[in-house]
């Protein structure tokens, strides 16, 4: 099965280099032209992952019509973006295995259905997971959930795309998945926050649990199971994104705990930071179901320039007494 990656940023890249993994010839779809030659020229991605030598097998193009060629594509375009980019592909009907993270916008749909409104004949499946992309690269040791309805499907990709580095667990909660990689952006946010405004470690644990649940309270009432929130695409991306400044979401959050503004900071940034799209999204949608997830509300009121970082903690801080539970 030969795979095409759409997307060469730093994830898309790191993809690519485990899909190629053994020699499979992988064919990586760029905006940039720089990456492109960079990629066929150097074998590397100076732009987005600077310092990893890549694997001859990528190749390299700035022509989606070249996708065609290939028997399966991995999804990795911007959350906002994946739509308007699956609609420029003549021929969409084959697997996709989606690897971004977040809920588009402006429908409020999880993104595994905004593919299958996009291609409806394609089988979707989607990939998640703690997973920094410099390390996937270079063979580090991770675990990822893929997931999709159709077993036979999720067993078939797994058995192409598996290393022994590269673990992965099937699963057919699909949103379950997608929540997970989602809610965790937004939280990664809060947990910069307080890194950057030095509340401690013991505020950045609470934060994680009080996080948790609200992830877990948003990703029951949108059908998600459970136990797939505790794992991988759940709670172990949670845990992975609220601990890094490797991780852009939470770097962002940094900024602004240490005093900038959410705005200046996206201005300033070369790569998306996906939290700061899903804020607003998420926090809509839990207020149309009545979930309430205050450490999400408090992330929108930050990037909308709403509320600054001593309101929103006094307004967290002040919330009245409840029990524990999700």
């Amino acid at each position: 099965m030969k795979l095409g990656v759409i997307g060469g940023g730093a994830w898309g890249t790191a993809l690519a280099q485990v899909a190629a993994a053994g020699g499979d010839e992988t064919l990586l779809w760029a905006m940039e032209s720089d990456v492109v030659d960079a990629v066929n020229g150097r074998h590397e991605n100076p732009v987005f992952l600077a310092g990893v030598p890549l694997n001859p097998a990528i190749r390299a193009t700035s022509d989606l019509d070249e996708l065609d060629g290939c028997d399966g594509w991995l999804v990795v375009t911007p959350a906002q973006h994946m739509r308007s980019v699956l609609a420029q592909v003549a021929d969409c009907a084959k697997p996709l295995i989606l690897c971004s993270k977040g809920i588009e916008e402006q429908s409020g749909e999880l993104l595994h259905k905004v593919a299958r409104q996009a291609c409806p004949n394609a089988k979707v499946a989607v990939l998640s997971g703690p997973t920094f992309a410099h390390e996937v690269a270079r063979g580090l040791p991770t675990a990822v959930t893929l997931a999709a309805e159709d077993s036979g499907l999720a067993e078939q990709l797994r058995d192409r795309i598996k290393q022994p580095t590269f673990r992965i667990y099937v699963s057919d909660d699909v949103a379950g998945a997608e929540v997970g990689g989602a809610v965790k952006n937004v939280l990664a946010i809060a947990c910069g926050v307080v890194e950057g405004k030095g509340l401690g470690q013991n505020a950045r644990a609470a934060l994680i649990g009080r996080g948790f649940a609200e992830m877990t309270r948003f990703g029951l009432a949108f059908g998600a199971r459970r136990e797939t929130l505790a794992g991988l695409s759940g709670l172990g991306d949670l845990v992975l994104t609220c601990s890094s400044t490797s991780s852009r979401n939470y770097s962002l959050g940094k900024g602004i705990g240490e005093g900038r503004s959410a705005a200046d900071l996206l201005s300033d940034r070369k790569t998306v930071a996906e939290g700061a799209f899903t804020a607003p999204v998420l926090a809509r949608l839990a207020r149309e179901k009545g979930i309430d997830m205050p450490i999400v509300e408090a992330v929108d009121a930050l990037i909308a320039g709403r509320a600054n970082v001593d309101q929103v903690l006094d307004a967290l801080l002040t919330r009245p007494p409840r029990a524990e539970g999700v």
